[in-house]
């Protein structure tokens, strides 16, 4: 069989198969932290701006927007899916260096309403997304993320597999939906390297594209079934040598979903080492004053810096990918919380002047450790001659550091009670942690 094909034969497994209870708690933990990143993203731009431009798709159709208006089902997996990704605090596969929840569960959860479906059909499409999109942005690898960015391409597969699981295809269908997807898949890198609008936008196109792809696929619409693997195919076009019989190799026994990142800051998750090795080595240092820093040094892998480099950001799309702005923003206000992107705190003079002090460089040895390991080094040097640094070995939020149930509920309410308000996040939490048990979807 083709990749795609051993992809697909698995998923269309999880239809009926029974999921171990780890599993299905962990799609829980992954489907709360995708409303913690889709409500307080729903009010801003993009997915505003896309509401007024898919008027004639909305108050109609079984899907859900966020905040609960009817949509057709590919433009709730786009706007909802652009939502999720619009604030930068949604979730990650550290080794498919991916967005998994924002593409896959859109796309999920907009087929799941349309069709009736029951919370643990939901978990099911999840927990198929997740698995077979994880492995393929982890055979694409480092090469593929020089120019692409994975959480559109690859996150095409997890939205196909997901609505495909969600559709009840067999493995057939399911096949030609991952290969109708796979000649959908976009999202350059370069479109976030500067201000825009585009980068929330390859999620939700992601979860857009990977419905259609499943919805083709049920009316008989097939795809080049070698087309991830071909030689012209997927694998070969936007990386190098992918090994698919390793990609392959342990779906069933070993799940991925278990081992997401989820995010403790409201930036990228670049810079994440960094934040954290900052606050950590300032306290080691007594809780040295920002005021006596007379320069700061991190050193981390190169792609961070590719990214997330940006020394003078200008608005909050630039900040949220600037090592100087978020570690200076961290040191002078204690963290980097959504407000940390507000005009108030993008134009404060404190920030600005510490970011200054700050130097980027790439260490060798944590580069050769990525995207398996996501680490920095902090030095620091006061104006009285002290010196400290610091080894961050990975990332607040990360598996061997993970946010416990209770750090992911306080997340969620931090970022959705401004939005709905208390009465109704904590409402919409519960049923999110007791989803196996639900018949019904919409009022999600």
């Amino acid at each position: 069989m083709t990749a795609a094909q051993t992809f697909a034969a698995y998923a269309a497994s999880l239809c009926h198969a029974p999921l171990p209870a780890e599993v299905v708690h962990h799609a829980k933990r992954a489907i709360v932290d995708w409303y913690a990143a889709l409500l307080p993203g729903a009010v801003e731009a993009p997915p505003t701006l896309l509401e007024k431009a898919l008027q004639e798709d909305l108050d109609r159709g079984g899907a859900r927007l966020a905040l609960g208006r009817a949509a057709t089902v590919r433009a709730a997996a786009l706007i909802n899916g652009t939502a999720a990704h619009t604030v930068e605090v949604d979730d990650i596969y550290r080794e498919a260096i991916f967005h998994p929840g924002a593409p896959t569960i859109a796309a999920a959860l907009a087929l799941a309403q349309a069709r009736g479906a029951t919370g643990l059909q939901l978990i099911r499409g999840v927990v198929a997304g997740y698995e077979v999109s994880t492995r393929i942005g982890a055979a694409m690898g480092r090469d593929h993320y020089r120019h692409w960015h994975n959480t559109g391409t690859v996150g095409t597969f997890g939205a196909a597999s997901a609505a495909a699981t969600l559709l009840g295809l067999d493995a057939t269908r399911h096949a030609h939906a991952l290969c109708t997807g796979a000649t959908f898949a976009a999202g350059l890198q370069q479109a976030f390297r500067m201000d825009s609008m585009s980068k929330p936008l390859h999620a939700g196109h992601a979860a857009e594209a990977g419905v259609l792809a499943a919805l083709a696929a049920e009316q008989g619409v097939t795809g080049s079934l070698d087309v991830l693997d071909g030689e012209a195919g997927l694998g070969r076009a936007m990386s190098g040598d992918v090994d698919w019989a390793q990609a392959v190799a342990t779906l069933g026994r070993d799940f991925h979903i278990t081992r997401m990142t989820f995010k403790n800051h409201a930036c990228c998750g670049h810079t994440f080492a960094p934040i954290d090795g900052a606050l950590e080595l300032r306290a080691r240092m007594g809780d040295v004053r920002w005021q006596t820093l007379q320069r700061v040094e991190v050193a981390t892998y190169g792609p961070a810096l590719a990214v997330a480099g940006n020394f003078h950001p200008r608005t909050a799309a630039e900040a949220r990918f600037s090592i100087p702005f978020v570690v200076a923003t961290a040191l002078i206000h204690g963290s980097v919380r959504l407000s940390a992107f507000s005009d108030e705190r993008l134009s404060d003079p404190d920030v600005r002047a510490l970011m200054a002090r700050i130097h980027l460089s790439v260490d060798p040895e944590i580069d050769g450790r990525f995207p398996g390991q996501r680490a920095a080094r902090l030095r620091f040097t006061t104006e009285d001659g002290r010196t400290g640094s610091y080894l961050q070995p990975t990332r607040k939020g990360d598996p061997e550091q993970p946010l416990t149930d209770d750090e992911l509920s306080g997340k969620f309410l931090e970022l959705a009670v401004p939005v709905v308000g208390s009465e109704r996040a904590e409402r919409l939490l519960s049923h999110l942690w007791t989803l196996e048990a639900r018949a019904q979807l919409l009022d999600l």
